[in-house]
């Protein structure tokens, strides 16, 4: 049997490959996903998912970003084949962490859908600031001190500029408006294939950094209801802190996801490093829209030198033979962990 990280994506993963993913599925998360829409009068995500085009206003808004990339994370990890794989420890990034919580069985489905439905209809005509992202690895992928020590100094010096999530090889930052024009200012243009840096992400807040306090309280105040527990599977999250099955507490769990998680920097780096080190996975797994993540979680491994990986070429030929990371998003991959 395989044994299997789990890595939820973050909001932003759905993309226009990703329509029509929730079609004809016979999936409990996405029926409790819609009933949580319905429920407070919002268009479900199955209608959203159908449609022709991709638009920025239904698919990458967080009021409906949020739950359309977790249900798409849900139903994959419903088809995984647990004959095939034992899943020994669950993360996500950023709002992934929020699916994590579900899968882990540290929220019901429905406490889930309320959880991420209702931090997603926060950004409703109401983005806080924004976020950059900047390279800090080589074209090899691997870590250049010069760049990470550079980019330290300019987050030190400009005013509202904070680390939102340091995402392996890569810097997020989120910030004002001005910080982030500073920013980008300090850094200059960089172009690294198609993309050119620092690059813009459309429609997100600062999130993970001091601008994000009055979702923090307000979440704080409105989701007293949700019902907190254990988790059954271990789950790392934005620190790299481990919450076990029998020693996690509800309460502190509640606590962290409603505090430190919305405005404190999320260390996508230290959760993997934990994950890899401390679980012993086989591979990792990235459900729904989860791929794009693939070159973070590789970048993380360079670094590590995990499982002898000390370039981006040693890492797309292990790839290419026998895969570490298994991105469900691909047929070839997903029969890897799938009945179907």
């Amino acid at each position: 049997m395989t044994r299997a990280l789990l890595l939820c994506p973050g909001r932003g993963s759905y993309n226009a490959a990703s329509l029509g993913s929730l079609q004809d599925l016979d999936s409990p998360a996405l029926r409790t996903f819609d009933a949580c829409r319905a429920q407070h009068g919002r268009r479900s995500l199955v209608e959203i998912d159908a449609m022709d085009r991709f638009s920025g206003v239904w698919h990458v808004a967080g009021e409906h970003a949020s739950l359309l990339t977790a249900a798409a994370t849900m139903v994959d990890v419903e088809s995984i084949d647990r004959e095939k794989v034992d899943v020994v420890a669950i993360a996500g990034n950023s709002m992934g962490w929020y699916t994590a919580l579900g899968c882990a069985g540290a929220l019901a489905l429905d406490d889930t859908a309320l959880l991420i439905d209702t931090l997603g209809a926060y950004q409703a005509r109401n983005v806080i600031g924004g976020q950059l992202v900047w390279p800090l690895c080589d074209e090899a992928w691997r870590p250049v001190p010069e760049r990470l020590a550079r980019l330290e100094a300019i987050v030190a010096d400009t005013p509202d500029l904070f680390w939102s999530i340091r995402l392996g090889g890569q810097a997020v930052l989120g910030g004002t408006a001005m910080a982030l024009a500073a920013a980008r200012e300090a850094l200059g243009e960089e172009t690294r294939g198609s993309i050119t840096y620092p690059l813009r992400l459309p429609l997100h807040s600062a999130f993970h950094t001091a601008l994000l306090r009055g979702a923090r309280g307000r979440a704080q105040t409105e989701l007293t209801g949700l019902q907190w527990r254990r988790p059954s599977i271990p789950l790392i999250d934005g620190q790299g802190q481990s919450w076990r099955p029998l020693h996690a507490s509800p309460g502190a769990l509640r606590d962290y996801t409603l505090g430190h998680q919305i405005t404190e920097p999320f260390d996508f780096t230290a959760m993997v490093r934990t994950a890899l080190g401390d679980y012993g996975p086989d591979v990792v797994i990235l459900p729904g829209p989860g791929g794009s993540l693939g070159s973070a979680i590789a970048q993380v491994m360079i670094e590590m030198g995990w499982r002898g990986l000390r370039s981006r070429d040693a890492f797309l030929a292990r790839q290419a033979t026998d895969p570490v990371l298994i991105s469900m998003s691909r047929p070839d991959q997903r029969a890897r962990v799938c009945t179907t």
